[in-house]
């Protein structure tokens, strides 16, 4: 029962038989078995939900991460992100997901040395890297690294043990920096930078990226604490297309690693992490403020796109686009200011303006001026995704973890509605028109 005494239950009546069901609801949720239930005749398999891209079906129960889109709020374990972005690390962040709350001062010293140690990499990664062209995508490098790390380690298939899963955590957020950092120098065709375990985890990505012939690599402590407020804003977002590729890969029970290559996969698409490098491009494409209104009416009449504009979650300002718009400023004081901002910001005043927009609920997401402040950095945007993947990894880890601890899931297999031919006989190929 209900607080107020109502029975917390649907009914659902099938107007092909006129019996009535009662389905049970937890959660604001029914179950989709329940539906199997729900037949004409006896044998029949029974009723199935169709839910192309699961726009509204819950596939797991999670204490992660919390979203209320229409509201634009986003919090990590309770913990709303503007909070954890002003005041926490990333590997606070980061303990926080793994473990449920944030660290004291001991957990922290000792989680940060977990992963200070593991930032090394095998020297075959470094051949393994060498293998691809010049020009390769350093997401695709990400992409197969990290896959390729499973090889290393065959002690990750053991994904029952818990200390073994910890271990393959602290590996990976360890690693992807410096597999990041390999693929960016390798595509440039300079040297591969070790790790500076002094450093911190941002400082030690910047020196990977940036060091050239110093002795000691000394990073800005401005873009330093940047990056890893970027790190904390892509840490997780709830059941996401990437998330949901990791979980979906882990339920087979196969090791991290290769679930993670699969959510690198997904995240390379631009309609995920390369959403960013959108933006830029058609920062670029508009090419001053004058031309703004134009391109916006061409917006209108479906000639183009808006990128970094809309949400499928998020019908209100993305929270981490407030957080960003903020920190952009911070980092073109520091580097000199990229011109694309005044665009930027005159694209989203104009926009939130127009009712076209408004009436729609577009409003910029996290991917609108991420984009900008890389590529103040000096970065190219085929590293914005890759960027993605290093903040997205404690998340990634965290969604795989409660997947194999809940006792419900099982290796996911969705359903499917058949639409094709009934039985066919085979014909010889001489005999085919």
């Amino acid at each position: 029962m209900s607080k107020d005494g109502s029975k917390e239950t649907l009914t659902v009546t099938d107007n092909r038989t006129g019996k009535a069901y009662e389905l049970p609801i937890t959660n604001g949720t029914i179950r989709a078995m329940d539906l199997r239930q729900i037949k004409v005749e006896e044998n029949e398999f029974g009723m199935m939900s169709y839910d192309p891209a699961f726009t509204n079906t819950a596939s797991t129960k999670s204490k992660i991460t919390y979203i209320d889109g229409a509201n634009g709020v986003l919090r990590y374990r309770g913990y709303t992100i503007a909070d954890l972005a002003e005041n926490a690390s990333f590997l606070e962040v980061s303990y926080l997901l793994a473990n449920g709350e944030l660290p004291n001062r001991s957990n922290l010293d000792e989680f940060v040395h977990n992963i200070t140690y593991h930032t090394l990499v095998h020297e075959n990664i470094r051949q393994f890297i060498d293998a691809f062209r010049y020009d390769a995508h350093p997401m695709g490098i990400l992409t197969s690294t990290v896959a390729a790390l499973s090889t290393f380690y065959p002690d990750a298939k053991h994904v029952s043990d818990p200390e073994t899963r910890r271990l393959q955590m602290y590996r990976l957020i360890a690693k992807m920096p410096t597999l990041a950092a390999y693929a960016y120098r390798h595509r440039r065709g300079l040297p591969y930078v070790y790790p500076d375990n002094d450093l911190s985890y941002a400082g030690n990505f910047m020196s990977m990226l940036f060091k050239m012939t110093e002795v000691k690599y000394r990073p800005s402590p401005v873009i330093e604490k940047a990056l890893d407020t970027l790190f904390i804003l892509h840490a997780d977002h709830e059941q996401n297309c990437s998330a949901n590729a990791m979980r979906s890969v882990g339920s087979s029970q196969v090791d991290p690693y290769s679930a993670t290559a699969a959510a690198c996969a997904a995240l390379y698409g631009p309609l995920h992490g390369g959403a960013n490098e959108a933006v830029v491009r058609m920062l670029h494409e508009i090419g001053s403020v004058a031309k703004i209104p134009e391109y916006l009416e061409k917006v209108k009449r479906g000639e183009v796109r808006l990128m970094g504009f809309g949400h499928r979650v998020y019908k209100n300002y993305d929270p981490r686009a407030k957080v960003i718009k903020k920190l952009a400023y911070q980092v073109f004081d520091e580097v000199g200011k990229n011109p694309l901002i005044d665009m930027a910001v005159e694209l989203e005043r104009i926009a939130l303006e127009d009712d076209y927009f408004g009436s729609r609920r577009l409003y910029p997401n996290v991917d609108f001026y991420s984009g900008i402040i890389y590529q103040a950095l000096g970065l190219p945007v085929d590293m914005f995704p890759v960027l993605f993947a290093i903040g997205r990894t404690p998340g990634w880890i965290a969604q795989w973890e409660e997947l194999l601890t809940d006792e419900e899931q099982r290796i996911a297999r969705p359903r499917q509605i058949y639409l094709g031919y009934d039985e066919r006989k085979y014909v010889p190929i001489m005999q085919r028109g």
